[in-house]
Parts: structure tokens; sequence; C-alpha cells
């Protein structure tokens, strides 16, 4: 496939997934302003990543922290700020960390990503703090929980959620951002539909309880197969990869 041809298929996937989350925000009084979209890049080049950015997605979604700082570097200069804050139109990618995060890579990440959607226990928690600490930095969190309990996945259980979100409070450099969750996969999205629903309730019970502050109220949720069924069920952010890639040759259907 010449450049041309998958640059004119990225800009479809793009409009396809654009379209598709305005229509979930329609069908329940949204607006699509409060959805922030991630793209997943793992499979895919730096050539499209590029195209990517410039059509002006530049929340980048990477699960393993030495891509992410690869690409990262090789990208330049890196957005430190929260989505939707900034006034400016910057064309420049923002890294979000969504993989599962090892204590001894953090003081790696940091330099290149304030965003981490998976923190998953109060020793990571100190970490975090400790190297954002020496950077002056803050670190924009949500805590990853696996709701449906799947053996496979990371996470804290349901129950665990509060302990964790007063461990962050406790810290000087962190901000809880609010929840994430990985629904089971499966081909039919409203089976993800409860786990998505026991999220959002779980995040009100936090706010309820004064967990979190103000900036708690984000749900990362929803991914290629089921994004339009998080976005009804609250989800501010989605983690899309194979929807945008689809059909590009630099592709995997595994990305998301």
């Amino acid at each position: 496939m010449d450049q041309s041809h998958w640059k004119q298929r990225l800009r479809d996937n793009l409009a396809r997934v654009r379209d598709k989350l305005a229509a979930a925000c329609a069908r329940v009084g949204r607006d699509p302003s409060e959805v922030h979209l991630v793209a997943v890049t793992k499979y895919v080049n730096p050539e499209v990543l590029a195209e990517l950015v410039a059509a002006g997605v530049v929340d980048i979604g990477e699960s393993q922290v030495q891509q992410l700082v690869r690409r990262a570097v090789a990208c330049g200069p890196a957005r430190m700020d929260w989505p939707g804050e900034a006034a400016i139109d910057d064309r420049r990618p923002r890294w979000h960390m969504i993989g599962h995060l090892q204590r001894n890579k953090v003081k790696l990440l940091l330099p290149h990503a304030r965003i981490v959607h998976s923190l998953d226990s109060v020793r990571l928690v100190e970490t975090i703090e400790r190297h954002a600490g020496e950077l002056q930095a803050m670190v924009d969190v949500f805590i990853e929980v696996n709701v449906a309990g799947e053996a496979s996945k990371q996470g804290v259980r349901p129950e665990q959620a509060a302990e964790l979100a007063a461990a962050v409070m406790a810290c000087a450099h962190l901000r809880l951002r609010g929840l994430m969750t990985m629904a089971p996969w499966d081909p039919d999205p409203e089976v993800a539909r409860p786990h998505f629903v026991r999220l959002r309730q779980l995040l009100e019970d936090l706010r309820g309880q004064g967990l979190g502050g103000p900036e708690c109220r984000h749900l990362s949720m929803g991914m290629s197969q089921d994004y339009a069924v998080a976005v009804e069920e609250g989800a501010t952010f989605v983690r899309v990869g194979s929807a945008l890639f689809e059909g590009l040759p630099t592709a995997d259907p595994r990305s998301s």
C-alpha cells in the first residue's frame, strides 16, 4: 500500500471512530468534548504515528515503558499538560502509560509521560511519588481496577480501591484523576457493559467518601470492540488501537 493510500485509510478510520464516539455521546446526552481518544500505537510504525498526531490525535498510549520512551525520544519534546486544559492547538504527543508499570521502570518513564492509567499497588504509589518528587513533577494517575476478577488481568479488586485512593491523596506529587478497567474481551460489546457500570458506581462511591478530590472524576474504559458502550456508561478516556489502524500494513489486530 503506497503512502497516499494508507494515509487516506487512516483518515477514514479516524473519522469512523470519531463518528461512533459522537453517536454514543448523542444517545446518552453527553458532550463529545468530554471524551478523550487515546490511540494505542503498540504495533504502528513511526510514520503512521506522526500522521495520526498531525491529524489531531495527540493522546498516545503505550503498554511498555521501553517502547514509550523510544518513541517519545524520537518524537521530540512531549506535552505534559492534562487533556482539555490547554487553550492552544499543540500538535505534540501527550504520552499515556496504559500497561502494567513495574516499579523499576518508573524512573525511566517519568521524564516522558505524566499520565499513568495502571496504578495497582501502594508500593507503586510510593515509587512514583519518590521519582516525581526528584523531578518536581506532578503525575496524574488512574487506579486500575480488575472489576471482572480475571486472573489474567492486572489491577486491584474493587474493595481495595479506597485504600489505594487514600495512599495517592497522601502524596504531594500524585493527582488521582479516576479509575481504569479492562473488560473481558468479547465480540459482543454488551458483555462489557456491566463491568463499565460497576466501575462508574465505584468511582461514585469513592467520591462520596471524599476520596480523590474534585479532579477524581474520570473513567478510562473501553477499547476497540466496546468503546461506544463505555462512552454510554460514562467513559471519559477510551483506549483504541485496531479500530484506528485496521487495514494499514503496519498495524496488528492485537493492538487493542
